[in-house]
């Protein structure tokens, strides 16, 4: 956990600006439990409610809390262990003195929790609670709230306090990324002809739970790469095919990084694989290049998009006026998905809250044009914004052949020159970002080889 004092400003902070609103009544807060896998003592890995890591930091199944907008109290509820639960968990800490941990002075047993919600609300108080993303939390929300809608107020209030992240956030990302380098590498290093991708997979995955909490999303390892989220592992590696992977690391704080690179599966890369390659290289530089205070991350996306188009273009495999085919929605089919989503507590930090109240500032609205529509995020940049930077090409030949057959991106396509990249693959490559206050800076101390002489060079030194 962070120091005290930490999740004692965070609360503090969300009060005020609750209140500042005018919003009244109480905040109510439930935590994960834990989830049977096969039957109620062998569960799925535990992991807690991203929301309740944020305010409350305690890392222990069933607890919840209530904070009260008008008087200020806080109470933490769970259940104290029983004698049975000591025979098999060893003496616990009480909640009363975890509570404290947290600058939380008052605690009661887990079942108080709901009767002091139902007792606010018998009361005519206004009681307010978070969208839920396990299945016990939504059950256990529709019977407290039954046809009640999540409190809108707040929801923003706390998507605008969690998306700018604090020196201590900042640092824990960092940490991730530092992780999120040592299992790629390792991914890196262990591409060999006739290795099975599972392999692969278990070492990198591995690597996270030797010094971390494991993986912050399964992992895409895969020579589809034209399958944007392929989690198949059941291949062995072959020549001349391109691998990608698109993996992340959680740290023991719970934070997450998320990078993707892109190898030849032989050590070097095919000119044509180059070609595609290196545009993909020159948009991740570009957008990074462009990130800052002030701009939205659509327009980054766009400006990007463009940026591909025009090498794209220099290859005879789409033709005509750049801003007419952004117009177009060209982009979309080499690239169906956004320029990247925010990342902190979550590897797509806050979408459980709802995607498009965390991507987007009010007044925006998605496009609905191929690419651009898919987009995550696509605010305007602030100052301690974590963001990913992933551009990809892919050639997708049943999208292809969609768009051939419905006449989309006629006089703009060449699909007759397209029809020689249906083996190609896919391509992305991926790096987290922090805004800062005059540009940008990559997370992580180090990053990692992304040039198509770095690629090789590295792959080289890890078969000497």
């Amino acid at each position: 956990m962070f120091d005290k004092q930490v999740y004692v400003s965070r609360r503090k902070a969300l009060l005020e600006k609750m209140a500042a609103q005018g919003e009244k009544g109480i905040l109510f807060f439930l935590g994960n439990v834990e989830a049977p896998a096969q039957y109620k003592d062998n569960c799925y890995k535990w992991r807690q409610e991203s929301c309740w890591l944020y305010y409350f930091g305690i890392d222990d199944p069933r607890y919840a809390a209530i904070l009260d907008i008008e008087s200020g109290r806080e109470t933490v509820y769970a259940d104290d262990v029983s004698i049975d639960d000591i025979i098999w968990m060893g003496p616990q800490p009480s909640v009363l003195s975890k509570a404290e941990g947290v600058g939380v002075a008052n605690a009661a047993p887990y079942v108080k929790a709901f009767e002091d919600v139902a007792a606010a609300k018998a009361a005519g108080r206004k009681v307010h609670f978070l969208p839920p993303s396990r299945y016990y939390n939504t059950m256990t929300l529709e019977k407290l709230f039954p046809g009640e809608k999540p409190s809108e107020a707040f929801v923003e209030t706390v998507i605008s306090q969690r998306i700018v992240k604090e020196p201590c956030e900042i640092e824990a990302i960092d940490d991730a990324c530092a992780l999120g380098y040592e299992m790629h590498s390792l991914g890196r290093d262990c591409i060999k002809e006739g290795v099975l991708e599972q392999d692969i997979v278990g070492k990198m995955e591995g690597l996270t739970l030797s010094k971390g909490w494991g993986v912050s999303f399964p992992t895409i390892l895969t020579q589809h790469g034209e399958t944007l989220h392929n989690h198949l592992h059941d291949k062995l590696i072959e020549p001349g095919k391109l691998m990608v992977i698109d993996a992340g690391a959680e740290s023991n704080m719970h934070y997450a990084s998320d990078f993707t690179r892109t190898y030849p599966t032989s050590g070097k890369f095919t000119t044509k694989q180059r070609e595609i390659y290196q545009i993909v290289c020159d948009c991740n530089n570009f957008a990074f290049s462009i990130t800052r205070p002030g701009i939205t991350y659509r327009d980054v996306h766009i400006q990007t998009a463009r940026k591909m188009l025009e090498g794209l273009r220099d290859l005879d495999l789409v033709r005509g006026d750049l801003d007419e085919m952004i117009l177009e929605g060209i982009p979309g089919l080499f690239q169906p998905h956004g320029l990247g989503h925010n990342m902190g507590l979550d590897v797509h930090d806050m979408e459980d809250l709802g995607e498009n109240l965390v991507g987007y500032d009010r007044g925006q609205k998605r496009s609905k044009l191929p690419g651009l529509g898919s987009l995550r995020m696509a605010r305007e940049l602030r100052e301690g914004f974590v963001i990913t930077d992933e551009p990809g090409i892919y050639f997708i030949p049943a999208l292809i052949e969609k768009w051939k057959k419905e006449g989309l991106g006629e006089g703009f396509v060449n699909f007759a020159k397209l029809e020689s990249y249906y083996d190609f693959g896919g391509i992305r490559l991926e790096d987290d970002v922090l805004v800062l206050a005059d540009g940008a800076r990559r997370c992580g101390p180090k990053r990692l080889p992304i040039t198509p002489a770095e690629v090789e060079e590295a792959m080289a030194a890890a078969k000497s």
